[in-house]
């Protein structure tokens, strides 16, 4: 038990979301775990943004099927707050993140830092830090910087790379887990 309080991980986390997270982190084998549809599975995603004040707690998949309005509530969420524009966030991002919330068997809701980013911002922000990509896929609504104070950078960083889904970085001294639906990479410190 000591080892599981130190890691921020618990096992009925590792289980409750091992069925989902194979799912979601994989979601090109979606059509081969259709027998785990019908069986009361449920994404949640929790979040707060410091920027706008606003709170999301929506569940926006429901037994193999998306919500619309859910998703409608990520995008608006998740928008550039610089300019107020809106797009379609990527759910697959979404999964990565509700999955590895779930996996760190937690309530407190994700800090969001950035979603999606237009690509003035995009550029306005490369200018000031060598960390942003020229490409950045949060100017595809593919991408999520996020943070929670009940789990370090560490932490956040296992949770998201135990799903074997996407792009996660590590940026310790800023305090945030990028997430994002790109190929699978690690990087970070």
């Amino acid at each position: 038990m000591t080892g599981t309080a130190a890691s921020g991980f618990s096992r009925r986390g590792i289980l409750g979301v091992f069925a989902a997270t194979t799912v979601v982190a994989a979601p090109t084998y979606s059509n081969a775990f259709g027998f785990l549809r019908g069986a009361g599975d449920v994404r949640r995603i929790r979040m707060y943004s410091g920027r706008t004040g606003e709170m999301l707690d929506t569940i926006y998949w429901i037994e193999g099927d998306y919500v619309k309005e859910a998703l409608k509530e990520i995008n608006y969420f998740m928008r550039d707050w610089r300019s107020d524009e809106v797009t379609k966030m990527d759910a697959r991002t979404i999964d990565i993140a509700a999955a590895s919330h779930r996996l760190m068997d937690i309530n407190e809701p994700y800090m969001l830092l950035s979603g999606y980013r237009t690509a003035k911002t995009n550029a306005m922000l490369r200018s000031h830090s060598s960390g942003v990509a020229r490409n950045s896929l949060h100017m595809r609504g593919q991408a999520a910087d996020l943070r929670l104070q009940s789990r370090s950078v560490s932490q956040i960083f296992k949770a998201a790379s135990a799903c074997s889904a996407g792009g996660v970085g590590k940026y310790s001294r800023s305090n945030f887990v990028h997430m994002d639906c790109g190929p699978i990479r690690h990087w970070g410190g």
